[in-house]
């Protein structure tokens, strides 16, 4: 009899979940993002759904060492419709190495949850493998072979002396950094209320309202989550606003303004600016708008869904003093935040975001008030899409002058700054300023 949820030993429908999550990825080219998005809810304890979390980013980190293993243990590879088995079998390798479960507890639950996919005829060359794997240990292998090649090549040629710390910091666990919402409290204040809850924080002498955990901990045990006094981003992205810096009663607009953080952050530390905020994706902007309505900010901008190059469908024709390009990208400066880019990144895909991000530039450049600025921003770490993007629009746009940055911002890269990722424990992040000369 096939078990339901309820009958199910302990932890097992969190493997079972975990598995649906990583095979809908591996196989199918599914998001991440969006695969826990739907799976996580149905898991009511958070310690189920941070295990879940866990296990997915340990498979994705680092697929191809646990399929070396897999492979050199089984004399007949599994075929292509026994994505749901493989993807169990790397759940259960993840539990042991890295994540370093109890093995008793892991191995069992991840036996039953054999069966409870409908693999009972399996169950028994999971257990077998898996305790194989913990006798004789999983084999380190190429941690980087997930890595397609093409990317590694760009990487070693735009980063020759960085290349193996980028390919490493990939495969880390990131630390959790914390933005303190300067409207409610300082982030000295919220670091005391952190240590009060047992939670040890260090601040950054970069990013003023960041805070870096020790150990990442459920946005529920975060001291007054809920009710907006702290959110969850980044050092890097913290940067962005001090990048920006407009001044007080600036008219700003963030033009690819989902998920919110960054314009939500400018807000915090200005109450005075005259934000408008836009994105294509509707359904993300409704995620926006959660964010802010928790931060309680929800009045302070104004949202709008559209195209930011299409100025004529939404531009009024009042100039901006400030605009904030975080544009779409590569996301290669993240990979350690988001593991699955490398599963369905393609070559092709950065022709097609070098032409977004340069139609992007010249659109939203019109908006910007003569002596105004413009930050472009991206979480890649590709030459094509930062320094290079940049100086190809300096170099089409009299009127454009780059400003430079300081060394909070990373390592000089062209007419901007780059961070690598892994660097000070921040995200790879690009930041250039761009300023318009007065008529």
């Amino acid at each position: 009899m096939k078990r339901t949820p309820a009958m199910q030993p302990p932890g097992v429908q969190t493997r079972v979940v975990a598995t649906r999550v990583l095979d809908a990825v591996l196989h199918r080219g599914r998001s991440l993002k969006a695969e826990l998005a739907q799976a996580l809810p149905t898991l009511p304890d958070p310690r189920d759904r941070a295990l879940v979390e866990a296990i997915c980013f340990a498979v994705l980190r680092q697929p191809a060492r646990f399929e070396s293993a897999l492979s050199s243990w089984m004399s007949k590879p599994l075929g292509y419709r026994d994505g749901d088995l493989k993807a169990l079998l790397f759940a259960g390798l993840a539990q042991l190495d890295p994540l370093k479960l109890p093995a008793h507890a892991a191995l069992a639950a991840t036996v039953d949850a054999a069966r409870a996919i409908g693999r009972t005829h399996q169950a028994g060359l999971v257990n077998a493998l898996l305790r194989r794997a913990q006798r004789e240990g999983i084999p380190a292998g190429d941690a980087h072979a997930h890595w397609p090649a093409w990317l590694r090549e760009r990487i070693a040629n735009d980063w020759p002396q960085d290349a193996a710390a980028i390919l490493q910091a990939s495969v880390a666990e990131p630390p959790m950094w914390l933005r303190v919402n300067r409207r409610r409290a300082t982030a000295a204040d919220y670091l005391q209320r952190l240590r009060d809850a047992g939670l040890a924080a260090h601040p950054d002498e970069n990013a003023p309202d960041a805070l870096r955990l020790e150990t990442p901990v459920a946005v529920a045990a975060l001291p007054g989550f809920a009710d907006g006094d702290v959110s969850v981003q980044d050092a890097s992205a913290q940067l962005v606003a001090e990048a920006l810096s407009p001044v007080a009663g600036a008219r700003v607009l963030d033009a690819c303004v989902a998920p919110g953080g960054k314009a939500a952050h400018l807000l915090e530390r200005d109450a005075t600016l005259q934000l408008s905020a836009i994105d294509i994706d509707p359904q993300r902007l409704a995620r926006v708008r959660e964010n802010l309505s928790r931060l309680k900010l929800g009045g302070s901008i104004r949202l709008a869904a559209v195209d930011a190059a299409d100025t004529a469908a939404w531009w009024d024709g009042a100039p901006f003093d400030a605009v904030l390009l975080d544009a779409p990208c590569s996301a290669t400066g993240i990979v350690r935040r988001q593991p699955d880019v490398l599963q369905h990144r393609r070559a092709s895909d950065l022709e097609a975001l070098t032409a977004t991000q340069a139609r992007l530039l010249d659109a939203l450049w019109t908006t910007v008030a003569p002596g105004g600025v413009l930050l472009y921003a991206t979480c890649s770490i590709l030459k094509s899409e930062n320094e290079g993007q940049v100086e190809a629009f300096l170099s089409r746009t009299p009127d454009a002058v780059a400003e430079p940055l300081d060394d909070r911002f990373g390592r000089v890269a062209g007419a901007g700054r780059q961070r690598l990722p892994g660097e000070l424990g921040y995200d790879g992040f690009f930041y250039a300023r761009l300023r318009k000369r007065s008529a």
